[in-house]
């Protein structure tokens, strides 16, 4: 989910925002006591989002790790984030809205949300104690960036014809289901390639 950077400049506290987003129509992501707005999501990055939740929750079944998609919130000190995808795991404090200890957290990126994505979000997320993994998906180009605390966060990128290793659940996709049914650029000139070889 993108975010729109126009903050309410207003100042409102923790509780406050909690409390508005239970009855608010648009989602806000929480900075700092500002709350900004967040934007509607492309097909492709509904796709790509979709597709990475459907493969975690099918993964997942009968195990003690979940996978959630936008609509909950990541807790970071004081911010509060609506990643699209994410896999929490055990939890010692449990909230309804909110979780404070995911193992993994994808970011799908978009034009007004990759400022965000990849400087705020990266610094907040990899100051969670139990994340193991961040993933940015580029949504106008082939480009998976994996980011793994266990290699000291350096970037990873996999493109077509690669398999990505989600070593937080222990599950192995490729960049083409991760792109299945994605209508860019990249994508379709792979797609004629592979059908040329046929």
């Amino acid at each position: 989910m993108s975010a729109n950077l126009q903050s309410i400049h207003i100042h409102i506290s923790e509780e406050d925002y909690l409390t508005g987003e239970l009855t608010s129509e648009t989602k806000h992501e929480y900075i700092d006591g500002h709350v900004y707005a967040m934007a509607g999501a492309s097909r492709n990055h509904e796709r790509i989002a979709g597709n990475v939740y459907r493969a975690f929750g099918n993964h997942l079944i009968n195990k003690p790790c979940e996978p959630f998609s936008s609509d909950l919130k990541i807790k970071v000190g004081s911010r509060f984030f609506y990643p699209d995808v994410m896999v929490v795991c055990a939890e010692t404090n449990q909230h309804d809205y909110y979780t404070e200890s995911p193992v993994i957290i994808v970011e799908v990126l978009s034009k007004s949300s990759r400022r965000m994505d990849e400087t705020t979000k990266r610094i907040a997320y990899q100051s969670i104690p139990g994340l193991k993994e961040f993933v940015l998906i580029e949504q106008d180009f082939v480009d998976v960036e994996v980011c793994r605390k266990s290699e000291g966060w350096v970037s990873n990128h996999y493109f077509m014809g690669d398999s990505v290793l989600f070593e937080a659940v222990g599950l192995t996709l490729t960049v083409e289901e991760i792109y299945a049914r994605v209508d860019n650029d990249e994508v379709r000139a792979y797609l004629l390639e592979q059908q040329a070889q046929l």
